[in-house]
C-alpha cells in the first residue's frame, strides 16, 4: 500500500493560467492594515502586483504575500495565504470575492455557465 501511494503522481499546479483566489476571509490588522485570506486556485500572486477583486471590479496593490506568518516572494497555486493590500477597507472586500490579476484576464461577470454535481 505504502508503495503505491508513493508512485502517485502529484497534481499539477495550474501556475501558468491567470490568477484566481477565491476569498476565504478579510482581516483587519492593527498595525498592518487590511488582510485577505485566501487559497490560490491558479495563476501566481506576488507583491507589487495589481489585484482585481471581483464581482466589484475594486482594484488595489498586494504589498505583501505571507504563509505561516512568513512574507514569501510569491504565491503559487494551492497555498494558502493571506496577502496585505494597498488601501483597501474591510467593508469593501468579502468572503466569496475571487481575486485576479487586473493585468492578465481579470474576473469578469459571466453570462452563464456550466457545473458538474
Amino acid at each position: 500500500v505504502t508503495e503505491a501511494l508513493d508512485n502517485v503522481a502529484p497534481p499539477s499546479r495550474p501556475s501558468d493560467k491567470a490568477l484566481r483566489l477565491p476569498l476565504q476571509d478579510v482581516y483587519k490588522i492593527g498595525g498592518i492594515g487590511t488582510v485577505p485570506v485566501g487559497r490560490a486556485e491558479t495563476g501566481i500572486i506576488k507583491p507589487g502586483m495589481i489585484v482585481c477583486f471581483g464581482p466589484t471590479g475594486l482594484t488595489t496593490e498586494v504589498k505583501s504575500v505571507e504563509m505561516h506568518r512568513e512574507a514569501l516572494p510569491e504565491a503559487d497555486p494551492g497555498d494558502n495565504v493571506g496577502f496585505n493590500i494597498k488601501n483597501g477597507a474591510v467593508k469593501e472586500i468579502k468572503r466569496g470575492f475571487v481575486a485576479s490579476n487586473s493585468k492578465d484576464d481579470p474576473c469578469k461577470e459571466a453570462v452563464d455557465f456550466e457545473s458538474q454535481v
